[in-house]
């Protein structure tokens, strides 16, 4: 028998006796009492060393395009340090600005704990007010070698015919998108908004990003896939068509983070991951000092690939507006970064702030930017696999087919500490035949779990002569809701809210790794040459 100490309990922790059997059942103990214990006060910050250290390190960067030499890409220094700043930030901003959020009444309980603190909500808004700040002030840098060529020629003003006003206009664009998308996401906090009003708030966010595509006559030819091009030709315009697809992609990439939710980190892992793949993918356009070779016969490619040397070969191919597309993409996702790792030191299992629905739309709206902005948006569309398949897989409960409740989170086992697939009823009436063949076809594919009961039907008589007859079929009283996190716990079994969300998160490695194999290794398949 094993002792557990009663000074190491707590009053919300119901046990009969404190004599264990095994040593799984103490450290079951723990896991509660450790919990309960994480919950009540903010997590530790890093020393002063470290801060110290960090500071200096941003401090440098941000001033190193100042000094001689001058390298080669300076703004990408400045952007660097300015995500450190964005990562200390959110560190040190959500535990001192948290406790007003509670007594302004954002706040909510986590439904996946044993105890019932009060935890902050919508700390998104913090994170986004960082994010949107550090944007506004590296404007200056982002076009620092005009600057520093117009002064070194005693050129007073700016001219028209040298100043990069398009690229101006695109960069104040974007962040406007991304205020009014920090707006929409607080108000649908503090109203909660439906779902169904909730699904077109992005499209008023991106407008400043269309109007201003619209005004630089952005291009709206695509080109067609090689097994369609004996229908609609090499290259097809779409002309307003393309318009609604970009307000359809800033739709998709807001509400796929916010409907993949629900456990603590979540968000904040999803946005981290895109983001890092999104700056992997910049990354291999860059004109780098030194040349690299991706072997792409590995991955089913033609020819090896070549990246690096200044402004010369690589996958940018020598294009210059390539590099500064996405270097553009840089500008937004290195402190993007560093917001949501700030944020999800926080927000990790036992989660101390909640993001509330600001965090996803800012997020979702800055993918949104740079894969409209920069021209890459299939690329970026294949990053978000997960979301895609969380979406699709959701479309049932979201267009009103089966019954969708207000939480679809997984339901919690207080006495195992376990999560479990929650479920939806069909209370009021019984499934179409649609919803019914639907559900059948998700349950063979392993995707949800159906419970059935037998209801009688009465059948009329033939002939007048004859009795009515009674037979008994079977209909759909409950599934499991239709989302990715339940679709884990029922193939894998339950689990800790921890180790969901750590495999949620090596979900969205290996898609996104897989995307890498798509874009670079397959895409000669349906497109022929490179298309960037």
């Amino acid at each position: 028998m094993l002792e557990l100490e009663k000074s190491d309990a707590r009053d919300f922790i119901c046990f009969d006796t404190f004599k264990l059997e095994s040593e799984a059942e103490l450290d079951y103990c723990h896991v509660r009492i450790e919990s309960s214990e994480m919950s009540l006060k903010p997590r530790k910050l890093p020393s002063r060393l470290t801060l110290t250290s960090l500071l200096s390190v941003s401090a440098w960067c941000i001033l190193r395009p100042l000094f001689e030499p001058v390298p080669a890409l300076p703004s990408l220094f400045t952007t660097f340090g300015f995500s450190i700043i964005a990562l200390l930030a959110t560190l040190y901003l959500i535990p001192i600005i948290s406790p007003l959020f509670v007594k302004a009444g954002l706040k909510g309980k986590d439904r996946a704990k044993v105890y019932s603190d009060d935890i902050p909500e919508s700390q998104g808004l913090v994170c986004a007010s960082a994010y949107i700040l550090l944007l506004i002030l590296f404007i200056p840098f982002a076009f620092s070698n005009f600057i520093s060529k117009t002064s070194r020629s005693n050129v007073e003003g700016i001219t028209a015919n040298d100043f990069p006003h398009f690229q101006l206009s695109v960069y104040l664009s974007s962040v406007l998108s991304l205020l009014m998308a920090t707006m929409l996401g607080f108000l649908d906090d503090v109203f909660d908004i439906r779902w169904r009003y909730k699904l077109p708030i992005p499209i008023i966010a991106s407008i400043p990003l269309l109007l201003v595509y619209y005004a630089e006559q952005g291009n709206t030819n695509v080109v067609v896939p090689i097994p369609f091009r004996w229908l609609l030709g090499t290259i097809i315009n779409l002309g307003p068509l393309y318009y609604l697809y970009m307000a359809l992609l800033s739709t998709f990439a807001t509400n796929s983070i916010n409907i993949l939710a629900g456990i603590n980190g979540a968000e904040a892992s999803q946005a981290l991951i895109i983001a890092l793949s999104v700056l992997l993918n910049d990354c291999l356009y860059l004109p780098w000092s030194h040349t690299f070779r991706l072997p792409l016969w590995l991955l089913g490619g033609k020819a090896d690939i070549e990246f690096g040397g200044v402004w010369s070969a690589g996958m940018a191919h020598g294009s210059r507006e390539l590099v500064e597309r996405h270097l553009f993409s840089i500008y937004f996702m290195l402190p993007l970064v560093g917001v949501c790792l700030g944020f999800l030191y926080h927000n990790w299992y036992p989660a101390r702030v909640f993001p509330g629905d600001t965090l996803c739309y800012v997020t979702g709206m800055a993918f949104a930017v740079v894969g409209i902005q920069a021209h890459f948006s299939k690329t970026l569309l294949l990053f978000f696999i997960p979301q895609i398949f969380n979406f699709l897989l959701s479309c049932p409960q979201l267009f009103g087919l089966v019954p969708c409740p207000r939480h679809r989170v997984p339901r919690f086992d207080g006495e195992t500490n376990l999560l479990h697939p929650s479920t939806t009823t069909f209370k009021d009436k019984p499934p179409s035949h649609l919803t019914t063949i639907i559900l059948r076809v998700l349950s063979l594919l392993g995707l949800t779990k159906l419970t059935w009961t037998g209801t009688k039907t009465k059948t009329r008589a033939p002939s007048p002569g004859s009795k009515d007859s009674t037979s008994k079929d079977e209909v759909i009283t409950e599934a499991t809701n239709l989302t990715i996190l339940n679709v884990l716990l029922l193939r894998l079994g339950p689990m800790m809210e921890k180790r969901l969300v750590q495999v949620l998160i090596a979900t969205q490695v290996f898609c996104n790794a897989f995307a890498f194999v798509i874009r670079y290794g397959m895409a000669w398949l349906v497109y022929d040459g490179d298309r960037r």
